[in-house]
């Protein structure tokens, strides 16, 4: 009897404390060759078309290593996981879903669908500096909350995972300084 395929998916933002499908493993995972980074212009979840707030994006960085979690889904719940996956994060586009492959803590190498933000999506933001992140990210809201929740949420995951992230502390600084020194995390 052959063996059953394997589903993962790498969670490396919100997906991290908010997968949204049962989750059958949970491992440390690096992928290589790409980078975190607040380079999606959202106008769903954390903004509006009007004020759009800024959301994480895998970006294409040569040398870069992404740190985050492998999420694998038991063969049963796969279509469903997939179809609500795609719901959720392809809903404008803005990312390629890819098949890459992943370091897990224990060495395993495993292939996982991972979100890549595509850079010719009228969406995509760039590399914009820290202050400019943290003005966009300070004021937007949108269907699921303010974008600084999505913010403070990731930081906090990542700290509690060992995984340091100077920019994206620093970015969390720079938010909660201009609301007031208010917000989670």
């Amino acid at each position: 009897m052959g063996e059953r395929p394997e589903h993962w998916v790498f969670a490396y933002g919100s997906l991290m404390w908010d997968p949204g499908f049962p989750v059958a493993e949970m491992a440390p995972a690096t992928l290589d060759g790409y980078a975190r980074s607040f380079c999606l212009r959202s106008i769903i979840y954390r903004g509006t078309s009007e004020a759009p707030g800024l959301v994480l994006g895998l970006h294409a960085e040569a040398g870069a290593h992404c740190r985050g979690l492998a999420l694998r889904v038991a063969a049963p719940d796969w279509p469903r996981s997939l179809a609500g996956l795609r719901a959720r994060e392809l809903s404008t586009n803005a990312y390629a879903e890819l098949s890459l492959p992943l370091m897990l803590a224990d060495g395993r190498r495993v292939d996982a669908i991972a979100y890549v933000i595509r850079p010719d999506h009228d969406q995509y933001a760039g590399l914009l500096e820290l202050h400019e992140q943290a003005r966009i990210i300070a004021q937007a809201q949108g269907g699921r909350g303010p974008n600084a929740d999505y913010l403070f949420n990731t930081a906090r995951h990542l700290a509690q995972m060992g995984i340091e992230d100077r920019a994206m502390d620093e970015l969390a600084r720079l938010v909660r300084g201009r609301l007031g020194g208010a917000g989670a995390g």
